[in-house]
């Protein structure tokens, strides 16, 4: 796994900085005030030798999940051996899963850093910094009482950038770190942790048909096809359910229920073939990418399944291009319901 170290004085921008550069890469940011500030709530002072405890912990976690990488903000004085012995082991621990890490230093001048110490985003993550007399002394005092700008040529590693970000705006700065470093776009992976399938129990059925109701209603108000979902009776979702081979889900995210998936085949013997009959997004959430993960989790679900198939209406073209995106492909003919609505038949092989 790979770290980007941002190491800069006191508001030179590293948090903000890793926030933008968040946004364009699949690499999460943990900046150092997400441990400072519980541990000043709780205790009334900082207690470093805590906070790092903590953050060994919490990097021993991230290390294990499927991320591409870590932003982490540093203050780094130079003129401390200490200092220069807790980059090194935070390297060590990223460079020994096979990742690279990357060391951007941020510089601006100080009049520069104390107008950006009372900005609303710095003050809104950083409560200790709120007493702006307080935050001020203390960024002057910092940088008078330690070097926090290296040398030329201290940083030693290939894979070093220097930006002095004095009159550059966050989400440039964060575009010419990724440039630089070639670091890869986003690719949903968050959106693909946040997003899980949980199996809907029997008395949980009633639910299931209220949300079925309520997602496919707009169709049926369109189409008006009396096969649709939006008046399916109850009792035929609990024969669904009641199938030794099929299974309904919750599409959850972040804790909120906001979809559904039945995944299955009505011979309780095929473990091949699998239907994805329905699936469906609450209307409030949809067109954002949760079908589209809702599926993938499904694959990874159930490895074993090499063919999985599902049927959609031809003139729902945002539909078919999600089912086209997870690499469905037209199947069979096509199914004229009425004079406005045509079902079509997509399948997916894999090898």
């Amino acid at each position: 796994m790979d770290l980007v170290l941002l190491i800069g004085s006191g508001a030179v921008g590293k948090m903000t900085v890793g926030q933008e550069l968040r946004k364009i890469t699949d690499f999460r940011l943990f900046h150092n005030h997400m441990l400072f500030e519980p541990v000043l709530e709780v205790f009334g002072y900082r207690d470093g030798a805590l906070v790092e405890r903590l953050r060994d912990v919490l990097f021993d976690a991230f290390l294990q999940s499927n991320y591409k990488g870590m932003i982490f903000t540093i203050m780094w004085a130079f003129d401390l051996q200490s200092d220069w012995d807790y980059v090194e082991k935070i390297t060590k621990r990223f460079e020994e899963t096979g990742g690279t890490v990357y060391y951007v230093e941020l510089v601006a001048d100080r009049e520069v850093r104390l107008q950006r110490n009372h900005t609303e985003n710095r003050l809104l993550n950083k409560a200790s910094k709120r007493d702006l007399s307080v935050s001020d002394d203390r960024l002057i005092r910092e940088e008078t009482k330690y070097r926090l700008v290296s040398l030329e040529g201290e940083i030693s590693s290939p894979n070093y950038l220097r930006i002095d970000n004095t009159n550059l705006e966050p989400d440039v700065v964060a575009k010419m770190i990724k440039d630089h470093f070639h670091l890869p776009d986003a690719t949903g992976i968050e959106l693909f942790n946040r997003v899980k399938l949980e199996p809907v129990r029997e008395d949980e059925l009633e639910q299931v048909h209220q949300m079925q109701v309520e997602s496919f209603m707009p169709l049926y108000e369109i189409y008006q096809d009396e096969g649709s979902p939006a008046i399916e009776p109850l009792e035929r979702i609990k024969r669904r359910a009641a199938v030794p081979n099929r299974q309904y889900f919750f599409i959850v995210k972040d804790g909120a229920r906001v979809g559904v998936i039945n995944l299955g085949h009505n011979d309780p013997n095929e473990k091949k073939v699998s239907f994805i009959s329905p699936i469906f997004i609450l209307p409030r959430y949809q067109n954002r990418g949760l079908g589209y993960v809702a599926i993938q989790k499904a694959f990874e679900m159930f490895p074993e399944v090499t063919t999985w198939k599902l049927e959609t209406i031809l003139q729902e073209e945002r539909n078919c291009h999600l089912y086209e995106k997870c690499g469905f492909v037209r199947v069979g003919e096509e199914k004229i319901i009425n004079d406005k609505m045509t079902l079509i038949d997509y399948e997916l092989m894999k090898e």
